[in-house]
């Protein structure tokens, strides 16, 4: 009895170990990719850490770019759970974004409650629908939902780029392209005491409720279920089928929500700033927290800070604002071999035993 303790805190604290080992890795290789560039690399990271924790108002610049990342994040952690392997939030957040503007430009009228609600409804609909059907293809046609997903974003950006430059243009709007601003008075505000807008607090309220609709319900137990064996789930009688389609929604209505929250609380109109690669970006939060909803929270503000620090280690440094997406990339890489170590040390310690 005594042997099963350690063992089982071993096959608790791996994944930790293999993150932080992994994190660990990916930063000597990007210090070593900055060294060649011509920087020190402890002082970019010195610079690094100041830009996105030092100071309050570096807190609240992360705070603010981990907000939608939390919300994108969903939109691969989620079908992960069906071991699904989707990546369309940057579509979700495009299409999200795009028909909460659209919406508000249809309520001139009405009182900004009613706009803000029926907008985040719109747009966690608009983006649901879209992730779904990734979802439908995979189950129905068999069509692989990685592909799909991604071919799905470029889908989006066109519709996106065509609407705004087109029905729902502003005259006014000559070298951006945009729709009409949606109103001064259907802006999100901010959190009292804060330079926060609301998106935070509505990505962090979503982590956890999906945490414990994925964890503590039946229906999170049906989709585990189904993850793990489809094959025994529908011997079972699990509806598969429905399982992947709820599931596909509600991640896409994350990503949707990150759209609308992007709209209303910052740039007043949808454009093309809507594709900031939020949704590339939520799929290496996801990896990264291994589809953990409660996970995802400290790894987006992670990211939200070395997102946040791209400006000073411009001016500081003298190294391209894409600097951050080159360690982004060495992020994800590394993350992805690591996935080859899961349950390797467990066999060496039995076979050490034996």
């Amino acid at each position: 009895m005594s042997m099963d303790v350690p063992k089982n805190l071993r096959r608790a604290l791996e994944p930790f170990l293999i993150i932080f080992g992994s994190l660990s890795v990916s930063m000597v290789l990007f210090g070593g990719f900055v060294a060649m560039a011509g920087a020190n690399p402890i002082e970019v990271y010195q610079t690094m850490y100041r830009a996105a924790f030092g100071t309050s108002f570096s807190w609240q610049n992360t705070l603010i770019r981990a907000a939608p990342l939390m919300l994108t994040a969903l939109c691969t952690a989620l079908p992960g759970y069906l071991g699904l392997i989707i990546i369309g939030g940057e579509g979700a957040v495009v299409m999200g974004g795009l028909f909460a503007a659209i919406t508000a430009l249809t309520m001139p009228t009405a009182p900004p409650m009613v706009v803000l609600s029926t907008m985040a409804l719109t747009g966690m609909v608009a983006g649901g629908i879209w992730l779904s059907i990734a979802g439908a293809l995979r189950y129905y046609r068999a069509v692989n939902e990685t592909i799909s997903s991604l071919l799905l974003n470029y889908i989006a950006i066109a519709v996106l780029n065509h609407l705004v430059t087109s029905t729902f243009r502003d005259p006014e709007s000559l070298n951006h392209p945009s729709t009409y601003h949606i109103g001064e008075a259907n802006m999100i505000g901010l959190i009292p005491g804060t330079d926060l807008h609301w998106g935070l607090a509505f990505g962090v309220v979503a982590c956890i409720l999906t945490w414990f609709l994925m964890h503590h319900t039946v229906f999170g137990f049906a989709s585990q279920i189904a993850g793990g064996n489809v094959r025994a789930a529908q011997i079972a009688g699990l509806p598969v089928g429905r399982l992947i389609l709820i599931v596909c929604l509600v991640a896409g209505a994350a990503g949707g929500l990150a759209g609308m929250v992007e709209v209303a609380a910052i740039h007043g109109r949808a454009n093309d700033t809507l594709n900031a690669n939020y949704g590339y970006a939520g799929i290496l939060v996801a990896f990264v927290a291994r589809n953990n909803p409660l996970a995802i929270l400290p790894v987006a503000v992670l990211l939200g800070g070395i997102r946040a620090s791209s400006g000073l280690l411009q001016r500081a440094h003298e190294l391209p604002d894409a600097t951050v997406l080159v360690m982004q990339g060495i992020i994800f890489l590394v993350i992805l071999f690591s996935e080859t170590l899961y349950g390797r040390f467990s066999r060496l310690q039995n076979q050490g035993v034996s």
